[in-house]
């Protein structure tokens, strides 16, 4: 079995936390999710970071972690939804593991942001527009999580098992006999 890492990327309410632990519990890996290791590693949240350093300082702080998880073996990571806007780190994706993209419409991921608590406490807030907002960095963000894509998940309507269920056939798919 490839022991590469697999990671799941989307935007904020795709499940990426959620999945990753279910996966992680069906192929005996561990998971790990990529903003909490951050946040452990600089001893802020990523909220206090954005103020503290804009979203410059943040984002060199998470490619420098991305590049440590990429090291790993036997691991499923929930990446942060900004991760693929660095080309350095689409790469690193690419080239490091699988990559999975966890999407919904738009209504559905802010539906479930709106729930999220770690949202509002440890997220830097969505600027302008809200769902609006949202809707606008699917636009943007979409094709870049496309890029690094090796599969696609739609999440809509789906329970996190079932979601889970999918990433493990197409895992055992994909994967050549050992």
């Amino acid at each position: 079995m490839n022991e590469s890492p697999l990671f799941l990327i989307g935007l904020r309410g795709s499940g990426k936390s959620t999945v990753a632990r279910l996966v992680a519990r069906q192929l005996g890996w561990d998971w790990l999710d990529a903003d909490d290791v951050l946040e452990k590693r600089y001893g802020q949240s990523i909220r206090a970071i954005f103020a503290a350093e804009g979203e410059a300082g943040f984002r060199a702080k998470e490619s420098a972690v991305l590049a440590e998880l990429c090291q790993l073996r036997r691991h499923v990571i929930a990446t942060g939804g900004g991760v693929i806007l660095c080309e350095r780190n689409r790469a690193l994706l690419r080239t490091s593991g699988c990559v999975v993209w966890l999407t919904a419409d738009v209504e559905t991921l802010w539906r479930r942001v709106q729930t999220d608590a770690a949202t509002s406490e440890r997220r830097p807030p969505l600027t302008v527009g809200g769902r609006a907002e949202m809707e606008e960095m699917l636009r943007l963000r979409g094709p870049l999580y496309r890029q690094c894509a090796d599969w696609v998940v739609q999440t809509a309507g789906r329970t996190p098992d079932e979601i889970a269920a999918e990433i493990l056939q197409w895992k055992n798919r994909s994967e050549p006999p050992s």
